[in-house]
């Protein structure tokens, strides 16, 4: 799979691929058109979570934090497990592309 490769993925929803998943690790690839979390909504995550936005930018926001956290094109960010968190917004103009690691352990069960 080239990761740059956007056929499949369209405006109407975020794509989700699988990359590997092998023990207690899932690497994800992501494209998001302009997506974000639903109004209200945070993810709370049982297990830890790095990201990199390889291309476009997000803004991501922390629960009790007002500012909003700008990934541009190769930041990367640590999600430890139920940090809750959320997409306020995906890039306009260009796809999205994250590249996640799902970390599962006993200890963030």
């Amino acid at each position: 799979m080239n990761l740059f490769d956007l056929s499949g993925s369209g405006i109407d929803k975020e794509k989700f691929d699988t990359l590997l998943s092998k023990d207690n690790v899932t690497i994800e690839r992501i494209i998001s058109h302009a997506q974000s979390t639903p109004e209200g909504e945070w993810y709370d995550q049982t297990w830890d979570e790095w990201v990199i936005v390889i291309e476009g930018k997000a803004g991501l926001l922390f629960f009790g934090e007002e500012d909003v956290i700008t990934l541009n094109k190769g930041d990367s960010i640590f999600l430890p497990a139920h940090q809750k968190h959320r997409v306020e917004w995906t890039d306009l103009e260009e796809p999205t592309i994250w590249l996640a690691v799902h970390i599962r352990s006993e200890a963030n069960t």
